[in-house]
């Protein structure tokens, strides 16, 4: 998240405004380091919820502010397929793995256990499946002999930076492309 503001309010990637950043958990990093840089912060927890009316709200926050595109980092929750539908083609995410490879949670310790030697991150558009939509941009990583979860999680997580800063920038030029083309 913090690459993606930081990447708009240098100019990196033009014609874009991050406009809330939005957080489950009341503690999340992410929330602090947000308002720090002048974006809008705001919790809204679970509360044990079910998942479809979690999103409800959510979903009424990031239309109320005319949001245009959806970016996940570190939101550890599937998303209702209302959710998905609220912003088709508008959400996007980041896996720590090469998809359509080692999806879902630990995906560094399954890419150790099957003895790969590379792999790396993947920004993808969302969809009702887990980490399953169409593959935006990817990154390689080597995997070495003596890697751990923690230190090949490191090296990746070097390379998710810039992957999702890189994939942000290609849809906005898309989106300001089509928009020339409409005047």
């Amino acid at each position: 998240m913090v690459a993606i503001v930081d990447a708009v309010a240098s100019g990196e990637i033009p014609g874009s405004e991050v406009v809330v950043v939005i957080s489950d958990q009341s503690e999340a990093a992410g929330l602090v380091k947000a308002a720090e840089r002048g974006v809008e912060a705001i919790v809204i927890e679970r509360n044990g919820r079910p998942r479809a009316e979690h999103d409800v709200e959510i979903i009424a926050e990031l239309n109320k502010r005319g949001v245009e595109l959806v970016c996940l980092a570190g939101y550890m929750r599937l998303l209702s397929p209302s959710f998905v539908a609220a912003f088709p083609d508008r959400i996007i995410n980041i896996h720590p793995s090469l998809l359509p490879d080692f999806k879902g949670l630990d995906a560094q310790n399954q890419a150790l256990e099957a003895g790969v030697t590379v792999s790396g991150c993947t920004v993808h558009y969302v969809d009702e499946h887990l980490d399953n939509g169409d593959i935006i941009v990817q990154r390689k990583v080597p995997v070495l002999h003596d890697d751990t979860v923690e230190t090949l999680s490191e090296r990746i997580l070097q390379v998710e930076h810039s992957a999702y800063v890189e994939a942000v920038k290609l849809i906005a030029s898309a989106s300001m492309r089509k928009a020339q083309t409409l005047t």
